[in-house]
């Protein structure tokens, strides 16, 4: 245990920082200052949201910033008028200058989302389920100017599931991340920094709507992949008859035809073909409608053999 008593500043804006920060505040941590960013429309009437690390703060009479950015420095003042040791950041969202990482008197302490140096970058969840990853997991860093390269004091592994999405697979780091950033706070006097390898360096760029666009020339692998990685955001996505349907769900199966061609029809699923083997849809979602099983989207929007899904040139 650190010999006396840290008093901390926490930055991040979304549901996965405030669970560190929940966590944080649970094993009795003093928080003086939250750093977060403005308030956003959000869903469909675009009304304002606090972020949940705001509204968390807020729920613990914490004292909430929340600059458009900070290199100004009048955006550095409240944090240094806190006085903190640490300052924590997790899915901040903002870039910290290094006249904001001098300011904690113990540095600056970063819960991100992978084994690094894999996936360092913005989207390190969606992209390790894209790209296979049979694992994942936390590491939790002293920050440094550049993108997550600063070195590793504490790191734990995750299986990701077969059937794991972005967002199940977002809850499950969430809970490991605020472990081991409550872990790596009772013992930061002991903890041995490891600069990261050069080896194995990835990154993991921001998830952007143009990339949702199903190719059915790929192998039904990918597509697999792809459409996991995309839930909830942006969703993966698929064009029949002019009509673009959100794939929230499928499975491989054997079998083979022209890439997009519906091979069969059932309770259980649309099979369509890719550029290798095929996929079974089990959840889908048409414009306006909300997303729910195979069976219950075929009611209402008939799918035949034969169909063909349009094949992105």
């Amino acid at each position: 245990m650190t010999s006396t008593p840290l008093r901390l500043a926490f930055a991040g804006t979304p549901e996965f920082a405030a669970v560190a920060l929940d966590a944080i505040l649970a094993a009795g941590f003093d928080v003086a200052l939250v750093l977060t960013q403005p308030d956003r429309p959000a869903g469909r009437g675009q009304q304002v949201h606090a972020s949940p690390v705001k509204r968390l703060a807020e729920k613990h009479g914490i004292a909430v910033r929340q600059p458009e950015r900070l290199k100004d420095p009048a955006t550095h003042v409240p944090l240094l008028d806190a006085r903190v040791d640490v300052l924590v950041v997790a899915a901040y969202g903002l870039i910290l200058p290094q006249a904001v990482l001098d300011i904690p008197r113990l540095g600056c302490l970063n819960i991100h989302a992978s084994l690094l140096p894999r996936w360092r970058g913005a989207a390190p969840i969606q992209r390790a389920i894209e790209a296979g990853d049979s694992a994942t997991g936390i590491t939790v860093m002293r920050m440094a100017a550049g993108l997550d390269t600063g070195p590793m004091l504490l790191k734990e592994a995750l299986p990701i599931a077969a059937d794991d999405s972005a967002a199940t697979l977002h809850d499950k780091l969430a809970r490991l991340g605020g472990r081991l950033i409550v872990d790596a706070l009772g013992r930061l006097d002991s903890l041995v920094p490891e600069i990261q390898p050069e080896d194995g360096v990835t990154y993991a760029k921001k998830i952007e709507k143009a990339e949702a666009q199903i190719d059915w020339r790929w192998p039904a692998t990918s597509i697999e992949r792809r459409i996991r990685a995309f839930d909830p955001f942006p969703g993966a996505l698929a064009t029949l008859r002019g009509e673009t349907l959100k794939l929230w769900r499928a499975t491989l199966t054997a079998g083979g035809g022209q890439p997009g061609e519906v091979l069969a029809v059932s309770a259980d699923g649309i099979v369509v073909a890719a550029g290798e083997a095929a996929l079974t849809l089990a959840e889908l979602q048409k414009p306006g409608g909300r997303r729910i099983a195979s069976a219950d989207f075929l009611r209402g929007f008939a799918v035949s053999a034969g169909d063909r899904f349009t094949v992105t040139a």
